[in-house]
């Protein structure tokens, strides 16, 4: 799967566009995710992407970068031996591009803020 463009508001996945936030998954999408709290995201939020047991959970934090992940999270991708990335949608776009062919890949990617 492959990233046509992002832009604030809208993404475009192997020429599908959706405007609400997404999850790629390394066998679909989910579309329309959402979180518990809006700027946070918990493991309850991806516990079901990270069901499929990804190399590399990469999570875009919005054009400015505001999303966060929550420590509780962290700890359990540390345990389960999954790098996280944390960085701006638009380069976790990118990287999601560079690493997906050759990696196992779950990103969680916030479109606005």
């Amino acid at each position: 799967m492959r990233i046509d463009s992002y832009e604030f508001g809208r993404i475009v996945v192997e020429g599908q566009s959706f405007s609400q936030d997404i999850i790629l998954l390394p066998d679909g999408i989910q579309d329309s995710w959402w979180r518990q709290e809006s700027h946070l995201v918990q493991l309850q939020d991806v516990a079901a992407a990270l069901a499929s047991k990804p190399e590399v959970f990469i999570v875009g934090q919005g054009q400015p970068g505001k999303m966060r992940v929550d420590e509780a999270l962290k700890q359990y991708l540390r345990q389960n031996q999954i790098e996280l990335l944390e960085m701006p949608t638009k380069t976790a776009c990118a990287t999601y591009n560079e690493l997906s062919p050759r990696r196992k890949v779950v990103a969680a990617l916030h479109l606005t803020c």
